[in-house]
């Protein structure tokens, strides 16, 4: 067997590690005697629309075309609708030649760094950063090559960015708004990357990519702009999933987008197929692909995660926990009261908190607080949260 992977299975995530004991402990205490903030499983209900779409696809559709395989990148008409649907939103040019569907924004991620970059290359990423992306990069031979953001606000550190980018860097990855800090990278921060990918690609001779990580892009607060990556940067791959925006996280399927920009966009797409064949990831699920085509545009009721973000924050920081606001997706990125986020993950789980430490998001000395779950568990966690704040001397209104 492959020692790497058995080290992999052996050795969960410590996200995944948190939501197995909060489950565990839920049988044994009661669902409301747990406050599970470690997994960003989204809480509200999918649109009413997409029930009503599946129901009608099942009753309406032959079973022997609903089911069955389709095209190897996705339903052409699917990707067409997915293409014309960019345009719009964007103001852009999209074909649906140069989309390819995928089981989720995971299998997009996994697909496009292996058809991108090549055995011993680097992806270069801001701090903090999802775990995973550790495991899709070296699952190619390539190595993730972390580097800071700028503290206090999560955006680029220009001098930062230029020392991670090398001669051996094939892509960078941004994931805006960011799981775990809910930061979202602004025109000026882009701008630098576009500026830095720019200038390293004429220095070292060849393509360098963004690949930005969009599952939280519709999951934004206030006035708050989600620029359009590939109007900053041509050589820029979207990976998109649903899981989010149509609180669909276990029907796995999103999309990768190759930017009307990207240098030689054809053969790139060429390569994301070739990856897609070799790693198994064709034919994403047919039902799931009928039903984007027909929730375009679409998003469940983001109300609640605005209610829960507002709650936390204001009675955490009055409790003497420090944090930045998000200004999207659903997570509080808090730092620890100790240096050892580990230890402080411990010592919440005595008064049945569980927060994910920020050590495998490359950023120690954080907690992340996963806030879409229901607004009655926020409210219930606050006596707990109050504790253990107490348990540090914090001082709290």
């Amino acid at each position: 067997m492959v020692e790497r992977m058995l080290g992999l299975g052996k050795n969960s995530s410590v996200i995944r590690e948190l939501f197995e004991y909060g489950c565990r402990r839920k049988a044994e205490l009661g669902e409301d005697k747990v406050f599970d903030f470690s997994i960003g499983n989204p809480s509200v209900p999918a649109p009413e629309s997409v029930r009503d779409t599946l129901r009608r696809l099942l009753e309406e559709t032959a079973p022997e075309k609903l089911h069955a395989y389709t095209s190897a990148a996705g339903d052409f008409s699917v990707r067409q609708a997915i293409a014309d649907y960019i345009a719009k939103s964007y103001n852009t040019s999209a074909e649906a030649k140069r989309i390819y569907m995928t089981a989720g924004a995971a299998a997009s991620l996994t697909i496009t760094i292996a058809a991108l970059v090549n055995e011993g290359e680097e992806v270069a990423v801001p701090v903090p950063f999802f775990p995973e992306y550790s495991v899709f990069t070296e699952n190619a031979g390539a190595k993730l090559h972390p580097f800071p953001s700028r503290e206090g606000d999560f955006q680029i550190d220009r001098e930062s960015l230029e020392k991670a980018i090398n001669e051996k860097t094939r892509a960078l990855i941004i994931n805006s708004p960011n799981n775990p800090s809910g930061a979202i990278l602004n025109r000026e921060s882009l701008a630098t990357v576009s500026q830095v990918l720019e200038e390293k690609s004429r220095l070292y001779g060849k393509t360098i990519y963004l690949i930005s990580d969009e599952p939280y892009r519709e999951l934004v607060y206030g006035d708050t702009e989600v620029p359009w990556l590939p109007d900053v940067y041509d050589n820029t791959i979207v990976c998109y999933s649903y899981s989010k925006s149509l609180s669909l996280p276990g029907e796995r399927i999103g999309y990768i987008f190759v930017g009307p920009g990207v240098k030689e966009g054809d053969d790139v797409f060429a390569a994301i197929c070739g990856a897609g064949r070799s790693l198994g990831f064709v034919c994403a699920p047919s039902l799931f692909q009928f039903l984007i085509r027909e929730s375009l545009g679409k998003t469940s009721d983001m109300q609640v995660y605005r209610e829960n973000r507002e709650l936390l924050y204001k009675s955490l920081s009055d409790m003497g926990y420090e944090m930045v606001k998000p200004d999207g997706a659903f997570y509080l990125f808090v730092k620890s009261p100790e240096a050892d986020a580990y230890a402080f993950s411990k010592r919440a789980k005595d008064y049945e908190l569980l927060l994910v430490p920020s050590d495998d998001f490359g950023c120690p000395g954080y907690v992340r607080i996963a806030y879409c779950v229901s607004t009655a568990q926020c409210i219930n966690s606050l006596p707990a949260f109050r504790a253990l704040a107490e348990s540090y001397g914090l001082g709290g209104k």
